[in-house]
């Protein structure tokens, strides 16, 4: 039986974004603005996994990401994997979940909050539940993870 590999190159210093939801790969690369970059990016779409079924993989070299990027990135598409590379160790390795606030991340949808007519930051808490819900510290608005908008 012939095995076959994904042949990608070794990453020495980066972060590689694992586990992404084939349907978000776009979404993730537009939040984090990839194509702006100037160092080398691999993508892997649609790739096999065990735990999945499909899943995508971004390989950035020489980026790694703020506390605030991760916390974008945990609304877009929560549960991947972020290994950061050091001299092609991978020296952290985390899994990306939503924190428990979201300051300046998410719009409320509410077009009489505060945090629409003034300017200030936006504030949610993160609702805990079969499926993730965020409510507007102002306004007590509840949007679904689904139909949130990020600033």
């Amino acid at each position: 039986m012939k095995r076959q590999e994904l042949l990608v190159a070794a990453l020495e210093n980066g972060t590689v974004i694992d586990h992404i939801p084939s349907n978000k790969l776009f979404e993730v690369v537009n939040l984090l603005h990839l194509e702006e970059m100037k160092t080398s990016i691999t993508v892997g779409y649609n790739l096999r996994s065990k735990k999945m079924g499909h899943k995508s993989i971004i390989k950035i070299a020489g980026k790694f990401f703020s506390d605030d990027e991760i916390n974008q990135l945990a609304v877009v598409s929560p549960n991947v994997t972020l290994s950061v590379i050091r001299d092609y160790e991978v020296v952290e390795k985390k899994e990306v979940v939503l924190p428990d606030e979201l300051r300046g991340i998410v719009k409320c949808a509410n077009p009489k909050c505060i945090t629409n007519n003034e300017p200030m930051k936006t504030l949610f808490h993160v609702i805990s539940g079969e499926k993730a819900m965020l409510r507007c510290h102002y306004c007590n608005k509840e949007i679904s993870l689904e139909h949130v908008k990020l600033i």
